[in-house]
């Protein structure tokens, strides 16, 4: 099984440059060894459960909440029975379909 989350956490109330704080979250994320990647706008994390996702999302919304007075979370959740490595091969299909063109 496969269980795909992007997740953006946006400190409020700290500032305007507030890359440290999402810093803290990112660095959650890569602590917790699973598959991960991080972008402009979000971090996807690729767990076997439920579970094992929405605690490393839960600890780094924390880890940003330690350091700022409010915190905002967006989340979208990709959860299928029978896959994995779906943090890469989705990206690896858009790619082949781009590259036939």
């Amino acid at each position: 099984m496969s269980v795909l989350v992007a997740f953006s956490v946006s400190p409020v109330g700290a500032g305007e440059d507030v890359g440290a704080l999402v810093a803290e979250a990112v660095r959650v994320v890569r602590a917790s060894g699973l598959p991960n990647r991080t972008d402009a706008m979000f971090t996807t994390v690729e767990g076997e459960s439920w579970d094992e996702v929405m605690a490393v999302v839960k600890a780094a919304t924390e880890a940003v909440k330690a350091k700022s007075p409010r915190v905002g979370l967006v989340l979208k959740l990709d959860w299928r029975d029978g896959v994995s490595g779906a943090l890469h091969t989705k990206v690896a299909t858009v790619e082949r379909h781009l590259a036939a063109d």
